[in-house]
């Protein structure tokens, strides 16, 4: 049961969700970022920030029976205090087991 607090900023048409969970305060901002996606939750909780995206098309494929569902997940080197040296200080391409997983 959803025992925390709702609200919406009419000014800039998001919602916000927000309870304490484990002794941390969860809250989830819906239409806050990502505009371009169908559906999309900012999510933080405690020292921790997740963005997760859904897009669909319009139409169904033909021939299909089922719902086609793929996930992307990427982990940023920055996330996790790793930040490269040297000239360049940007991320670069995915790596190898980011493009597997």
């Amino acid at each position: 049961m959803y025992n925390g607090t709702f609200s919406v900023n009419k000014e800039k048409q998001f919602k916000t969700f927000s309870m304490e969970l484990g002794g941390r305060t969860l809250s989830v901002d819906i239409g806050r970022v990502s505009a371009q996606a169908n559906g999309a939750a900012f999510m933080h909780y405690g020292d921790t920030t997740v963005l997760s995206t859904a897009t669909a098309s319009d139409k169904p494929r033909d021939g299909i029976d089922f719902f086609p569902l793929s996930v992307e997940y990427e982990e940023k080197l920055y996330a996790v205090g790793k930040i490269p040296g040297g000239f360049n200080k940007r991320e670069g391409k995915a790596s190898e087991n980011a493009i597997l997983t």
